[in-house]
């Protein structure tokens, strides 16, 4: 993109400026690199790092002093041995023993390689690898066994493919392709891994999980894969398993034809799907790094390859081009990235909800990959619990109000009680006042428990009653 390009398109994407911005300006690595204590040789690895990898590069010249130069040697021979096995001038039968020998080079004091083919991008590592191996004789030996072990085995992993007949016209298996993917990247996170606990940076626990590992390197290759399917078919190689492909067309070249479009992105799907059965394992590993500096490193390629997933998913570009993730998303993602594990289970989870969000119905493929979307969701549910403000709201207010439905029972159980003393009370008081009334008016009531007093009463009542008839009696004679 021109200079003019990008002002117009920055112009019309601010954010992506932004992005680029912030982590020019605020970034601030855990470690700084110091090349003026450094010697020529080792000033000459570093450039030829940059010039590899720039992303890589970035992140390991960031890693504290112990881990920086075992690393970038590490990433430089691996390098080296992928630039051997990548190179497409060079036949089979040249390249398998180089591969297979090229542990003894590292320890030949000035071996140098020149014969890749002029357009080989990394053709200049090898020509200068001389400086690789007289940095190598410095490092401490349990770093140095576990590079030289590694690249043993991932060199004749690589050998054995390149002399696979089968394996020149192309991957035939998904378990083919799980198994390259293995030594090409599998290996490394072994390596990785080993150096880390060396270093006392990660958890010693990560050596007895060794899937996990697998799952870090396997993410980032079968993103690869994935994304570089238009380059690699130009240079008449295939990685994607026969078993997947041949499910959606005759003919590998169809992938690539207009004409099987819809075809070709339902098989991208699946591949898609392979590589996301890998996420929660990254994220379990990932927990396990006890420095901030490598946890960086482990963590900037795994949320650049969830965004690259993203970006792939569902698009037919990667047939007729190749595309990667804007420079203004790999800054913002190298700032999250760089911060902690939750802020990384962020990214992967706002990642995988655009891919849950982008699943066609129509594809054959949809309930599988919504599963998976779910299960890395749910995994990351089960690391850090969502607080969701509203639904604290909800369980708070919902707490509330039972808890005033509870006061307003004991409420209502005291009134009812109050109000039946109130009843009784007013009941007596009114009693009281009759019963004093009568007394007062001269009621006799001794006469309930005197019975003297009642027979004298009764007495006194029926003489009174005789009299009164007697006077009567006599009112009528004299009438």
């Amino acid at each position: 993109m021109g200079g003019l390009g990008s002002a117009l398109y920055y112009m019309f994407h601010p954010n992506q400026l932004r992005s680029i911005v912030q982590w020019k300006v605020w970034h601030e690595p855990v470690h700084r690199r110091d090349p003026d204590k450094e010697a020529p040789t080792l000033k000459s690895c570093f450039e030829l790092l940059n010039l590899t990898s720039r992303s890589f590069a970035t992140v390991i010249q960031e890693l504290q002093p112990e881990m920086l130069v075992p690393i970038a040697l590490f990433y430089l021979v691996l390098r080296g041995l992928d630039t051997i096995e990548d190179d497409m001038t060079l036949d089979a039968k040249t390249k398998e023993p180089m591969l297979r020998e090229f542990s003894k080079y590292m320890k030949k004091d000035g071996w140098t390689f020149n014969g890749s083919g002029p357009s080989e991008k990394d053709r200049d590592l090898l020509v200068h690898f001389d400086d690789v191996i007289a940095e190598l004789k410095k490092i401490d030996k349990k770093y140095y066994d576990i590079i030289e072990d590694i690249t043993i085995k991932m060199g004749n992993g690589m050998a054995d493919y390149a002399m696979n007949a089968e394996f020149l016209d192309g991957v035939k298996t998904v378990a083919q392709y799980e198994e390259y993917c293995h030594y090409v990247a599998g290996l490394v996170g072994e390596g990785l891994t080993r150096i880390f606990v060396e270093g006392n940076t990660a958890n010693p626990a990560l050596l007895e999980r060794m899937e996990l590992t697998e799952s870090m390197g396997q993410f980032l290759q079968k993103t690869n894969i994935i994304r570089d399917v238009h380059e690699d078919f130009e240079d008449k190689r295939r990685f994607w398993p026969k078993d997947v492909w041949s499910k959606y067309v005759d003919k590998w070249e169809d992938m690539f034809d207009p004409k099987y479009r819809t075809q070709a992105v339902h098989c991208s799907s699946e591949m898609v799907l392979n590589a996301l059965k890998h996420a929660d394992e990254c994220l379990f590993y990932m927990a396990g790094i006890k420095e901030q500096s490598v946890f960086n490193f482990v963590a900037i390629p795994q949320s650049m390859a969830i965004a690259t997933l993203e970006l792939v998913f569902q698009n037919p570009k990667i047939f007729h081009s190749h595309i990667k993730i804007t420079k203004g998303d790999a800054c913002h993602l190298m700032m999250q990235s760089t911060q902690n594990l939750r802020v990384v289970c962020e990214v992967f989870k706002v990642y995988t909800r655009r891919i849950a969000r982008k699943n066609d119905p129509r594809d054959p493929h949809y309930l599988e990959i919504s599963v998976a979307c779910g299960k890395i969701e749910q995994f990351i549910e089960t690391l850090f619990p969502t607080q969701d403000a509203k639904k604290l709201k909800a369980i708070q207010e919902s707490q509330g109000q039972d808890a005033a439905a509870a006061a307003r029972d004991q409420s209502d159980f005291w009134e009812a009680i109050l109000l039946v003393f109130a009843v009784v009370f007013v009941l007596l008081f009114v009693s009281a006042l009759m019963l004093g009334g009568a007394w007062y008016m001269g009621a006799r009531f001794d006469v309930l428990w005197d019975k003297e007093a009642a027979a004298t009463l009764k007495a006194a009542s029926l003489k009174g009653a005789a009299k009164a008839t007697a006077t009567t009696l006599a009112a009528h004679e004299e009438l």
